[in-house]
């Protein structure tokens, strides 16, 4: 399958409606993305034609489904998901996280590259972070992508989330013990079987929200 027909039959299937300037930065970010790994390492994703469907519809497959005017990634690595996302949803505003130095470096550059002014870049432990006043009353949705445990996304980001903000975490195979040790006040709300386009095995979102108890 040639990249062209990859992109639009895979877009397709995610019923992800782009204009072709958004799909020339979704193409512009993978092949920058592939640039900087031949020296920065920074996905063990090494093909352009793996990249699409692993890290771009990976991403995109959740962009309907998170709710909220802003949105934390923590633990962004190359910038996924939120360069994806913000690429399709300029009006949400994206800040990826991550306490890698190259990785950060990497995203900060895709995004003046690409030009996303709904995209900022914080390199900082989440637990640590203070984000200052512009997101003081917390965030509406805080993603997590293969960033960590369950247990550990929530009790390291919450600190972050509005009151009635959600927690995503994006999983592979539903993860049934993970979801059994949910810190205290935190309660799984539902979970969503994802559709990725070319990719084999099951991924999931996990929506998580505070107990209302």
């Amino acid at each position: 399958m040639s990249f062209e027909n990859l992109w639009n039959s895979g877009l397709r299937s995610l019923d992800c409606s782009v204009d072709e300037a958004q799909l020339q930065k979704l193409q512009q970010y993978v092949e920058l993305l592939g640039r900087w790994n031949k020296t920065y390492n920074l996905t063990a994703v090494r093909e352009t034609k793996d990249m699409i469907p692993l890290h771009i519809f990976d991403s995109l497959a959740v962009a309907e489904l998170i709710k909220g005017r802003n949105c934390l990634d923590v633990g962004s690595g190359g910038g996924l998901p939120t360069i994806p996302l913000a690429i399709l949803q300029p009006e949400r505003q994206f800040t990826a996280l991550d306490t890698n130095g190259k990785k950060t470096r990497f995203i900060q550059q895709a995004k003046i590259e690409l030009g996303l002014k709904n995209v900022q870049v914080e390199h900082v432990r989440v637990e640590e972070w203070d984000p200052g006043e512009s997101s003081s009353a917390g965030f509406d949705a805080i993603i997590s992508r293969a960033f960590a445990s369950i247990h550990d996304f929530v009790t390291s980001s919450s600190m972050h989330l509005a009151d009635d903000g959600i927690m995503y975490a994006m999983k592979g195979q539903y993860p049934a013990g993970e979801v059994q040790y949910l810190p205290q006040g935190f309660v799984l709300s539902q979970t969503k079987e994802l559709f990725v386009p070319e990719v084999e095995g099951e991924r999931h979102l996990l929506e998580i929200i505070r107990s209302s108890s």
